[in-house]
């Protein structure tokens, strides 16, 4: 090794923020291991680095002994004072046994070391800027395809979106910009990976959260989220300012906040729905567009899973509550935690719910 190594050492500290003496501490524990496999010892071996000039020695470190037991780490006194005559017992005596070529083996290891080392730390250094970022929304270039996954390049890293986070109206090609958000980051063998999706609830929250001030203001907060992404969701809203219409903040002048954030989604439809701490009201809130007669709550502890609502709507209501293939009833029992059957009236009055109720 050289004076050159200490000076590349030290701009990549400068680069990447690696301590020089971090680097030169592990290079000198992997010579260490370089050493013993290569000589094929178990002698207690140090090695050092000069910090000045790069220069690398080796030393068999032994101790001194008035009886040896084992002379791959020991050393009688007599012939410890030969060396250094100022040794005393039960003291460490260190033997200068570097190789002639030891060098280049020094440099390879330095290398290797070092490439080791900037790639942990950038690794550490992507997690740290991305964990913060779990459950946040970001934009990045579509880098590349296959048959499993999307390829996001983002400020510091490369992400995967996965192709079944991916709502089936999506379309997307080399080149294209993609809103996604961060579900999860984890580290592996390979580095840092940071998974993205497009069909996650917390997508449309952050969406939300970011359109609409009397949200990220906390005026106006987020109860819950039922989705069926790349096709329809409801989220329901309530007012923590009382001087603020919840859903109308959501909605926008002439629908232009809820119009925003749909072409976000591709055109996913999403219904604002007011919450209420009435369950009734809630529930009947919840099947909009829809039109409610009566809701009819049947006791929690008569069923093993959800509770369940009996809902009435006048007949000409029945096929819009249902939705179709049955998507906003379904959305609405996924937002309230409810089963919700729903009734015409024609119905409710031959089957008699209101007077069983």
């Amino acid at each position: 090794m050289s004076k050159d190594i200490i000076r590349a050492l030290a701009e990549i500290e400068k680069q990447k923020g690696i301590s020089t003496e971090v680097l030169l501490e592990a290079i000198e524990a992997a010579l260490v291991s370089s050493y013993k496999k290569k000589f094929n010892t178990a002698t207690n071996v140090r090695v050092e680095i000069d910090r000045s000039n790069g220069n690398v020695k080796v030393f068999a470190v032994k101790m001194v002994v008035d009886e040896i037991i084992d002379d791959r780490l020991d050393i009688h006194i007599d012939e410890a004072q030969k060396i250094q005559p100022d040794i005393q017992l039960d003291e460490e005596l260190r033997i200068e046994v570097t190789p002639s070529d030891f060098g280049r083996l020094a440099a390879r290891t330095a290398k290797t070391v070092v490439m080791q080392r900037i790639k942990e730390a950038e690794r550490e250094l992507i997690y740290e800027a991305y964990s913060d970022k779990e459950e946040e929304i970001v934009t990045g270039k579509v880098v590349g395809m296959d048959s499993g996954n999307i390829y996001i390049s983002l400020d510091q890293t490369e992400a995967i979106l996965p192709l079944t986070e991916v709502p089936s109206r999506d379309r997307f090609k080399l080149g294209d910009v993609v809103t996604a958000y961060i579900s999860r980051v984890e580290t592996t063998s390979k580095g840092t990976q940071v998974y993205l999706s497009r069909i996650h609830p917390g997508h449309l929250k952050k969406l939300f959260e970011t359109k609409i001030p009397e949200i990220y203001e906390g005026k106006v907060a987020i109860k819950s989220i039922a989705r069926e992404a790349g096709s329809r969701s409801k989220v329901a809203v309530a007012a923590v300012a009382p001087e603020v219409d919840a859903v109308a903040a959501c909605v926008g002048v002439k629908g232009a906040v809820i119009q925003s954030i749909t072409s976000g989604l591709n055109g996913e439809k999403v219904d604002i729905i007011k919450w209420s701490s009435n369950k009734n009201e809630y529930i009947a809130n919840s099947l909009a567009p829809a039109r409610v007669v009566n809701t009819i709550l049947l006791e929690a502890e008569e069923f093993e899973d959800d509770p369940v609502a009996h809902v009435i709507v006048p007949d000409d209501q029945l096929t819009l509550a249902i939705g179709q293939k049955g998507q906003n009833v379904r959305l609405a029992a996924k937002l309230t935690g409810y089963k919700i059957d729903i009734y015409s009236e024609s119905q409710a009055h031959r089957l008699n719910l209101m007077a069983q109720h």
